[in-house]
């Protein structure tokens, strides 16, 4: 009788833990999506400074505090892992400056639409378009490359005012009676890295100012899209790339004091710089992994599997990475920037946040980190598209979404789990009590009887 109670208990668990998969079957077609970056949005700004736009947003909707992006913290690397969920060494974006050694071609922020640097990996508003959405980009990193571009797309100019671009993106979503509004959008702005690049992290008035305007314009997003009447029927979703390090004039790193500049080649030079040795590889690596103590060389086999920065031939030959807020210099040339970042992924000043909101968004909920490579599965769940080959997953983003019982279906697994140990545990109880009350047979015994048994039959 109890295992029969056990067994019923443990098959109604099981079907509610399965009706927790089979729920998204019944949802209505996906909301749009916005996908809105402010570059270089350091985690901890949402502590040390009043933002409260952007704290309206995600009391609405949800927060994760720390979102731990892909190495190099740069721009362009972690723009397109957002948008394909692709470590840079898989999407091939490694940094703002690149050589690559088959074609021979250098890469920098100002030559960058050539399809050859991008054609390792799909970004989202190409995969939602060939889905049959229409999709639009903003000023993107990536999103003007010839021949892979959305519906409707804005090439990159610093002189579009915030407000200019959200306009764009607001039209664009609404639609109109001819063209139907689109699925999917990003927009990108500058603020706060430009600031923070200029003043350093730590630079409490200028940063304060800097970051005033990032929430008036957080604040004019919302605006706007009630005005277009899509706030509440959107998902939105707002990020960034990077942090932000506060350098100094007494941080300085000089590669020529240790390695004369005739010997190697810089492709890209801090806080990360990619050499390629002009002369025998080992020798150059010896002199300079006794350069700096803060300054670790690595020659390209030896860099740490966890930067998932290794497999991609446009990865030199040695790699140069100063501790956070060190700066690399040649000779002759000086620090010109008191703020930077592309240091180490696990700092947690290289983290940004991710905030959201929109129906399919839990409300007042927060989580402490997420990886950023796990947002591009996330938005494809979203907007109901499958997946291209990517290094995320769902498996903690989905505690995000208000369709999603979370912490729930944790409990019922829980509970499966447990009430099968349980099961268990009885079964061998059972069977092993059983045993041990079951009559022991008798060794056997020889019969032994009385002398006179032996005597003579009486007649």
């Amino acid at each position: 009788m109890l295992l029969k109670i056990l067994v019923g208990f443990l098959t109604g668990l099981r079907a509610l833990a399965a009706g927790t998969d089979t729920t998204q079957q019944r949802l209505p077609p996906p909301p749009p999506l916005l996908l809105v970056s402010f570059d270089g949005f350091r985690a901890d700004y949402l502590l040390r400074f009043p933002m409260p736009n952007l704290k309206l947003l995600y009391s609405q909707g949800v927060l994760v505090e720390q979102l731990k992006n892909v190495f190099i913290t740069k721009t362009f690397p972690n723009h397109y892992t957002l948008v394909t969920g692709l470590y840079a060494e898989s999407h091939g974006i490694l940094s703002s400056h690149m050589y690559d050694p088959v074609s021979h071609k250098l890469f920098s922020p100002m030559k960058d639409t050539d399809p050859t640097w991008w054609s390792k990996a799909e970004p989202l508003w190409l995969t939602a378009r060939k889905s049959g959405y229409k999709t639009a980009t903003t000023m993107w990193p990536g999103s003007d490359v010839i021949n892979r571009t959305a519906t409707h797309f804005l090439p990159y100019n610093p002189d579009v005012t915030f407000r200019e671009r959200l306009g764009n993106v607001t039209k664009w979503m609404q639609g109109d009676g001819n063209e139907q509004g689109v699925m999917f959008a990003v927009l990108y702005w500058e603020e706060p890295d430009r600031s923070g690049h200029i003043f350093g992290p730590e630079n409490t008035t200028a940063m304060g100012k800097a970051l005033k305007e990032v929430d008036d314009n957080i604040g004019l997003l919302m605006l706007e899209l009630k005005r277009a009447n899509l706030w509440g029927r959107i998902n939105i979703i707002v990020t960034s790339d990077h942090g932000m390090a506060q350098c100094s004039t007494e941080r300085i790193i000089r590669l020529d004091d240790c390695l004369h500049p005739d010997n190697y080649t810089v492709v890209d030079l801090s806080p990360v710089a990619a050499i390629i040795p002009r002369k025998d590889p080992k020798a150059i690596y010896a002199l300079l992994s006794k350069c700096h103590a803060h300054m670790t060389a690595y020659l390209k086999k030896d860099i740490p599997d966890r930067l998932h920065y290794k497999n991609n031939k446009r990865i030199q030959q040695i790699l140069l990475i100063a501790d956070e807020g060190w700066t690399i210099l040649q000779r002759g040339s000086t620090i010109t920037k008191l703020g930077d970042h592309g240091y180490d992924n696990s700092l947690s000043s290289m983290h940004p946040f991710l905030a959201a909101t929109g129906p399919s968004f839990r409300q007042g909920y927060r989580i402490s980190s997420l990886q950023s490579v796990d947002i591009y599965p996330l938005m494809c769940h979203l907007l109901s598209i499958p997946p291209q080959p990517n290094n995320g997953t769902l498996t903690q983003a989905r505690c995000l979404l208000a369709a999603e019982t979370c912490g729930d279906t944790m409990l019922v697994i829980g509970l499966v789990v447990g009430a099968q140990i349980a099961l268990i545990t009885i079964i061998v109880l059972f069977r092993l009590l059983r045993r041990r009350s079951m009559p022991t047979p008798r060794a056997f015994q020889r019969l032994e009887v009385d002398d006179d048994d032996d005597s003579p039959l009486m007649g």
